[in-house]
């Protein structure tokens, strides 16, 4: 099954889940060789025969939508055949999973990243290691698509076992309390088309400028999204005009707003009273973007949130080339800075990275053994699996200190507190993490 979740509570046990310049599809097929496992299974490449044998074990293990999702995905010329893999038990499929190419946009810099998704076995194959062979198969191929990183919603705790760890702050989901706003008399609120894609590309963008580190659909997400069945994407008009959006999840009991998105606050809140209109009576959750034009039209309309922690996981297999595309925005962060140095050192105790300092920018990342006093070299320490929380999430070098013994900045706290600041975030993924 997927990562994230059709509903709106937590992931389901046993399941998986800048604009930018979108390249996807002028990456080649990479061919993955075929790999025997223990008891006669193959993991291979999956091919359009598999179709209706992953399908049946998709719906099976999950949700009768996710059959229609991995059609829109392995169909699609941006996506395709060579992301999803598949153990085979002769001629029955007994797990699968898929791989999405995502781009993070941090300060102007865009990173390809990987997304595994549609994760399942059939029951009975639990227990013979075959998710731990997809997963390193789909990071395998991640990494042969130039992806730096790996990003996911999970289960708790489950992905942490393939080099997973949580760093980036998912938005809270909260109540809409009391009547909801009027609505306007001479808008019209209807399902988007593929005539919509441009409009709301362009709200979703306008709505991510407040943001640090951002993940926009992909044309072809966007495609899949109006197709598939788990939600509904929704456009407000306004004198013929695109002025609002939202992602509609529905249920007996509850209807959840997602990847809210208006021109103004207006229309937001009417935007927010066609949602409570579709299901009248029915409460309505909102997944609060707070700093976008609707999070702000909606604060006193909102309950609180709940307190517990939700987090997008990130993989970082290999530090060097991520911080080699980083060179840019840490130069920039860097000349903010006072502190006197010729280089950059960063250990992750196993292996440590070193950038010089030029008159241009940061010298290109040279990888290095193990470094266990990074304080001698002037350096800062982070463990390795909280990296992705140092370059991404919301605590940054100074929050990580107070709360990590192996995050530390050595002796130049001002620079690397100054490297790695505290960031907002905004991600936007095919399943909903609620």
């Amino acid at each position: 099954m997927f990562p994230g979740c059709h509903g709106f509570a937590s992931p389901l046990p046993g399941t998986a889940a800048g604009i930018g310049l979108w390249s996807t599809a002028s990456v080649g097929a990479v061919t993955m060789p075929n790999r025997e496992l223990p008891g006669r299974l193959v993991l291979r490449t999956a091919t359009p025969a598999d179709l209706p044998r992953i399908a049946d074990l998709l719906v099976q293990r999950g949700d009768s939508a996710d059959a229609r999702d991995l059609e829109l995905m392995v169909t699609d010329p941006d996506s395709g055949w060579d992301l999803c893999a598949v153990v085979v038990d002769g001629d029955e499929v007994v797990s699968t999973a898929s791989l999405m190419d995502e781009q993070i946009r941090i300060g102007g810099v865009t990173l390809p990243a990987g997304q595994v998704e549609l994760v399942a076995t059939r029951i009975g194959y639990e227990g013979r290691g075959l998710v731990r062979e997809l997963m390193q198969r789909m990071h395998q191929l991640s990494t042969a698509r130039g992806h730096l990183l790996q990003v996911m919603i999970g289960i708790p705790y489950f992905y942490r076992l393939f080099g997973y760890e949580y760093a980036i702050t998912i938005p809270k989901a909260r109540a809409v309390i009391g009547d909801p706003p009027e609505s306007w008399g001479d808008s019209i609120f209807r399902p988007a088309t593929a005539a919509d894609l441009t409009a709301l590309e362009e709200l979703q963008e306008q709505a991510q400028r407040s943001f640090d580190v951002t993940v926009a659909h992909s044309p072809a997400r966007r495609r899949w999204l109006l197709s598939h069945d788990s939600s509904i994407t929704y456009v407000l008009e306004r004198h013929r005009r695109a002025v609002g959006t939202a992602r509609v999840q529905t249920q007996d009991s509850a209807v959840l707003l997602a990847e809210g998105a208006a021109v103004d606050e207006e229309a937001a809140d009417a935007l927010l009273a066609e949602v409570c209109r579709i299901r009248p009576g029915v409460p309505v959750t909102v997944v609060d973007r707070i700093g976008t034009v609707a999070s702000t039209a909606w604060a006193t309309r909102l309950d609180e949130p709940d307190r517990g922690a939700t987090q997008y996981y990130v993989r970082i297999a290999d530090p060097g080339p991520l911080l080699d595309a980083l060179r840019p925005l840490l130069f920039r962060r860097l000349t903010g800075s006072e502190v006197p140095i010729d280089g950059v050192v960063i250990s992750t105790f196993g292996r440590h990275y070193r950038m010089a300092v030029e008159s241009d920018g940061l010298g290109a990342v040279r990888a290095g053994g193990a470094m266990q006093a990074p304080c001698s070299a002037g350096g800062a320490g982070v463990a390795p699996d909280q990296l992705g929380a140092l370059l991404f999430g919301p605590l940054g070098m100074a929050g990580l200190t107070t709360t990590r013994p192996d995050v530390y900045p050595g002796p130049h706290r001002e620079l690397f507190e100054a490297l790695f600041p505290p960031l907002t975030a905004d991600l936007l993924t095919f399943y909903l993490p609620y």
